[in-house]
């Protein structure tokens, strides 16, 4: 008998069907994983939902108090799940609050299936995860590599043994680290895919010398843009990699690099080099390197400026 979950799951993905390239596209490895995870299995009973309600605070979905709204908030495509406010200061039983310090989530069905869609990992690639969180997406790469090809990596210890009960409930658990993902995880080294759930300001230097020549990192990236942005990059085993941005995004930062740089430590381009063009029937925007400027996604294993960030 079908449950009722599962007629929400399947309704989800027939949804994101409908969000066009990319998502489920070319990936039968994936709708199938995502039919066959349950998804409501890794979402905590009581998560705070992301915007505030009409008294101002972010409001607690219970399941044992109203499971129905549980559930339907589990499976809506473009919906994350707040599992952690201030580093746990804020507790579930507390209730609904008006701290916006999230600080771990459930990332929305949608935004987790294009983020496995552009890593595309093989049967057998050695996948490292940065950010296990509930655990749901370790148990969606699980089905891809095998549980022995996949180390994941979880800064908050009481956050890491919960997934790792979780995944244990359904058999053959992956590595589940405790420790700091930004250093990522030099004994599993090299890696095949790296996948990073939480943003940087800039990609850590440990991930490029950890995967191999020709392996993919896929990453939340900040931007000047108020919003991060999807970032694939392919390595060349030496300690440099090379890609492009996918599309807009909104992650938590890595606990590392939760203090803001300037834009111009970073290596992104001053604004002069934004050029706009307009005509008759359409407007371009493209970003040019000037003489002294890295071509736009291009990351190498020197940083390009070692001052001090900028407040």
């Amino acid at each position: 008998m079908r449950t009722d979950a599962y007629r929400l799951r399947v309704a989800c993905m027939e949804r994101i069907d409908t969000y066009g390239a990319g998502y489920f596209h070319g990936r039968d490895w994936l709708r199938k994983a995502f039919l066959a995870v349950p998804r409501e299995h890794f979402v905590p009973d009581r998560v705070w939902w992301p915007q505030r309600g009409a008294d101002g605070l972010f409001p607690l979905l219970d399941r044992r108090v109203r499971p129905r709204r549980w559930i339907a908030a589990v499976y809506r495509p473009l919906a994350a799940l707040v599992t952690q406010i201030a580093d746990g200061r804020i507790r579930p039983e507390d209730g609904p609050t008006d701290c916006a310090e999230f600080t771990s989530s459930i990332s929305c069905p949608a935004v987790v299936v294009d983020m496995l869609h552009h890593l595309d990992p093989r049967p057998g690639d050695r996948v490292l995860e940065i950010g296990t969180g509930t655990g749901y997406n370790t148990a969606l790469l699980q089905a891809r590599v095998g549980a022995g090809n996949l180390d994941t990596i979880e800064i908050d210890e009481g956050i890491a043994a919960r997934a790792r009960t979780t995944l244990g409930a359904r058999g053959a658990v992956p590595r589940v680290i405790t420790g700091d993902g930004e250093y990522g995880h030099a004994p599993g080294a090299p890696y095949d895919r790296l996948l990073s759930t939480a943003a940087v300001r800039e990609v850590p230097r440990a991930w490029l010398r950890q995967v191999r020549a020709g392996g993919v990192i896929v990453t939340p990236l900040d931007t000047p843009f108020n919003c991060d942005a999807l970032l694939r990059l392919v390595c060349d085993g030496a300690g440099h990699a090379t890609g492009h941005l996918i599309k807009g995004i909104g992650f938590m930062k890595l606990r590392g690099q939760r203090a803001p740089r300037s834009y111009a430590s970073l290596g992104w381009p001053p604004w002069p080099s934004y050029r706009v063009t307009v005509g008759p029937d359409e407007q371009r925007i493209t970003a040019g390197a000037g003489e002294d400027e890295g071509p736009v996604g291009s990351i190498s294993g020197t940083s390009w400026c070692e001052r001090d960030a900028c407040p």
